[in-house]
């Protein structure tokens, strides 16, 4: 290697830590080793550096020689071939280096790649129970909680999450029927002339996977993913009990006030993934301070940045570990934005931000938010979130894992420049949804009560008079509702 002895001394200055660890080799190999190896494979990877003693932030080569190394070498290899001493072996040859740092003294470096999603746990000894994670204060035995979930990652492909099928659910009882219509209008809007718009509830919801069928065990019924996007709050809570999706905005300097907004299960919405994503896009739209762009007379509604937006939200939710024992968070602050979700990545940060690897937790959720032309494949979700930012010249997005011995947490935190007083307008992807969750909830409204006035429908929708009329007079020509009767004495009837 080149410049050897500048990147032995790189190392020691960023010191033992999350990726680094040094160990002493006079005594010989050292037996922590195999700790290290297993906590930098559970988590992200690292550099065991052999030959070098720490002490008070100081090192101090240990001097080995052509003879040590050559015996360390064949004492690592063969412990990591070895099944009851490391459970996989995950190095190649260039990844074990051995150069001069002086004359006379040699240094052996393993780099320890992050194992992949299902090759965890990483353990030692032959026993499970071996298995280690590293943080910031070295390598730490993990719990039994911590290992049971490396499992059930590893069997991932196998058996998605989302895609269990639940016992006891009905239609009529558990889905909120004004999130599928406002599902199915969306769908219908980008896409008028598919087939699937002739199609009943039930038809609908068997083509997205909402309701599936088991070829091996003959089981079928309406999946988790069914029920977290279009259920009611007792539905998703009974299917996933820690279920908890937030959004919260801190755009106060005065620390009295906690939150300037907020949306979290409150029972005055119903919080499933669907009307979750609407509302809080509608609300992040307002952060960004990008002007609509204009391309020749016409106004292209979204920029990049909005395109960022609605992706980091989406990864959010369909990479969400949602059994785990918190939810999703979701933060707006005056200089940046944060997005957090339970659970780890499947694949590494790096391999993340490179682009074109995709492995999703939940692939039927993937698959609904797909189906109205949000949530991108082949690992692009990357690519769009950093290309609206680069384009305003913000920050790099930051991606960090954090794990813990109840829950791990993947954030994902984008910094805004230069903000501004953000525009008031919604980009044409907000507008489209306002419209309809307001069109769905008029609907709503008159089949409860056939002679609900403009004014009813503006208080209860919290918008003017003259908006509830506009959208009533959008509705008529849409053929929607129509009007029966005079003006005062008459009532509205619901078409479709």
């Amino acid at each position: 290697m080149k410049n050897f002895r500048k990147y032995i001394l790189d190392l020691c200055g960023k010191k033992e830590g999350y990726t680094v660890e040094f160990k002493s080799a006079k005594g010989g190999f050292p037996g922590s080793f195999w700790e290290s190896y297993s906590s930098f494979a559970n988590t992200a990877g690292g550099i065991i550096v052999l030959g070098v003693t720490e002490k008070n932030n100081r090192f101090k080569p240990d001097g080995l020689t052509e003879d040590q190394i050559t015996k360390f070498k064949k004492v690592f290899w063969d412990g990591a071939h070895n099944p009851q001493k490391v459970s996989v072996c995950l190095l190649k040859e260039e990844d074990v280096i051995v150069d001069k740092y002086t004359e006379g003294s040699l240094i052996i470096i393993f780099r320890i790649p992050r194992a992949p999603f299902d090759a965890k746990p990483v353990y030692i000894d032959g026993n499970p129970k071996n298995t280690y994670r590293r943080n910031n204060e070295g390598d730490y035995l993990c719990t039994q909680a911590e290992i049971s979930r490396m499992y059930a990652e590893a069997d991932l492909l196998a058996h998605p999450l989302d895609s269990t099928i639940l016992k006891n659910y009905s239609l009529e009882r558990d889905f909120d029927q004004p999130t599928i219509n406002q599902y199915r209008q969306l769908f219908k809007i980008r896409q008028p002339r598919h087939a699937w718009n002739a199609l009943d509830d039930m038809g609908f919801l068997r083509k997205i996977e909402a309701w599936r069928e088991d070829r091996e065990t003959g089981e079928s019924g309406f999946t988790l993913a069914g029920v977290l996007m279009f259920g009611t709050e007792e539905a998703i809570h009974d299917a996933a009990p820690n279920f908890f999706v937030d959004y919260r905005e801190k755009m106060s300097s005065d620390p009295r006030i906690r939150y300037t907004d907020r949306l979290y299960p409150d029972g005055t919405w119903v919080p499933n993934l669907f009307q979750f994503y609407t509302h809080v896009l509608e609300k992040l739209y307002h952060a960004i301070p990008v002007k609509f762009q204009l391309e020749g007379d016409g106004r292209l509604d979204e920029t990049p940045a909005h395109e960022s937006l609605r992706e980091a939200v989406c990864n959010s939710l369909i990479h969400c570990q949602w059994r785990m024992l918190e939810g999703v968070v979701i933060e707006r602050y005056p200089d940046h934005l944060y997005f957090s979700n339970p659970g780890t990545m499947l694949i590494s940060v790096e391999e993340f931000f490179e682009g074109g690897h995709s492995i999703c937790r939940n692939r039927i959720l993937q698959k609904m938010f797909i189906v109205f032309g949000r949530g991108e494949r082949l690992g692009s979700g990357a690519d769009i979130i950093r290309q609206g930012w680069k384009e305003n010249g913000w920050p790099e997005p930051e991606l960090h894992e954090h794990y813990g011995s109840n829950t791990d947490r993947v954030e994902l935190t984008l910094r805004l420049k230069n903000v501004s007083v953000p525009i008031t307008e919604h980009s044409s992807d907000s507008s489209v949804i306002s419209s309809v969750i307001n069109a769905e909830a008029v609907k709503d409204m008159m089949r409860k009560n056939s002679k609900v006035t403009h004014k009813q429908m503006a208080e209860a929708l919290g918008i003017t008079e003259r908006g509830a009329e506009k959208i009533t007079k959008r509705m008529r020509e849409s053929g929607d509702i129509v009007r029966k009767g005079g003006r005062h004495g008459g009532w509205w009837e619901v078409l479709k």
